[in-house]
């Protein structure tokens, strides 16, 4: 007699936490959850929304991936596989990158008499792939001077 883990129910649940998982995991970076959809399509086409979100939750509960928030956005989502790190918002695009490496010392930076106990820090400016339409103005806009 099959056990409820062979059923099409759990196993389509499976399959499409696995995909939304790899699509976490190969972007390097937070996704939003519809760039998760778009991600996770590309191996489960029937994947909708409300499963992204149900399998996020799952996910979460699950300490697999992290929610990323920043002030005024939707959440993004992480592997929790990461080391400690920051990110990067590009005000162009939106996206959110990765940065490691931290000072952690943050310490010094607060109230005398009070004690740090962790701290969130997001960098925002122009991404390479944005960084670089505004780089060619410049120097189109130089040339005909």
């Amino acid at each position: 007699m099959p056990g409820p883990q062979s059923s099409p129910a759990f196993q389509r649940g499976t399959r499409q936490r696995a995909a939304i998982r790899a699509a976490i995991d190969a972007a390097g970076r937070p996704l939003l959850p519809q760039e998760i959809l778009a991600l996770a399509q590309d191996e489960v086409a029937e994947l909708g929304m409300a499963t992204v979100y149900r399998n996020l939750k799952l996910l979460v509960e699950a300490e697999e991936i992290r929610v990323v928030e920043l002030p005024g956005e939707v959440p993004r989502y992480e592997s929790a596989h990461h080391s400690h790190h920051h990110h990067f918002q590009c005000r162009a695009c939106q996206r959110v990158f990765d940065v490691h490496g931290c000072t952690e010392d943050f310490a010094g930076w607060a109230p005398r008499g009070f004690r740090v106990d962790g701290h969130e820090l997001t960098l925002y400016g122009l991404c390479a792939d944005c960084a670089k339409p505004a780089k060619a103005a410049r120097g189109k806009t130089a040339a005909r001077r």
